[in-house]
């Protein structure tokens, strides 16, 4: 049987993280992607247990408590994290397993899984990442300035990563992560 291994896959808000995932999972069905856990409202078209598992803000501080999350962050006044339950039974069962998460997550992962594979996704520029997060039309003004904010500061600490990638082209990107996961030497892309 082959090791487990844990991934994480960071980058600001409109980088086109869940879009990367989903590709690779469709060329790689045999990766498993970690549903995150929020006190956020559903967007429409969402799903609870498929786009996340949705709480109450109560059942997610009893979580924390609990020790149910592998790592937690509080982002746009809201709550998200990684249910420890299922990422653990995959990583037993010798998955990969990927969390898409934020910058204050992905550090926490650091400290309690100094073996895990942190990748970092940039846009190709501060100003592509505007449009993008403009143009999805799923945040107000208010919160897309707050998402471009603190895209700077993640932008700014990318080199804390393992790896780097710049989401100029899906198709070249999601080969540049298939070429980190899958090939022997991990090596940093520009």
């Amino acid at each position: 049987m082959q090791n487990g291994r844990l991934i994480v896959l960071t980058g600001p808000s409109g980088v086109g993280k869940g879009t990367l995932l989903q590709l690779l999972r469709q060329r790689h069905p045999e990766l498993y992607i970690s549903i995150s856990a929020t006190t956020r409202d559903p967007r429409p078209g969402e799903i609870d247990g498929r786009d996340y598992e949705f709480l109450s803000r109560d059942r997610f501080v009893a979580s924390i408590e609990n020790g149910e999350l592998l790592e937690w962050a509080e982002f746009a006044g809201n709550y998200y994290g990684t249910p420890r339950a299922s990422v653990e039974r995959q990583i037993a069962q010798g998955k990969w397993v990927i969390l898409e998460i934020e910058l204050e997550g992905a550090r926490q992962i650091r400290r309690h899984f100094p073996d895990a594979l942190l990748i970092f996704v940039l846009p190709p520029s501060f100003e592509e990442l505007e449009n993008r997060l403009r143009g999805r039309n799923q945040d107000d003004v208010a919160a897309i300035e707050r998402r471009l904010e603190r895209a700077k500061k993640e932008i700014a600490a990318s080199e804390e990563f393992d790896v780097r990638v710049v989401n100029d082209d899906l198709e070249k990107t999601v080969k540049q992560l298939e070429d980190v996961l899958f090939s022997n030497a991990v090596t940093s892309s520009s």
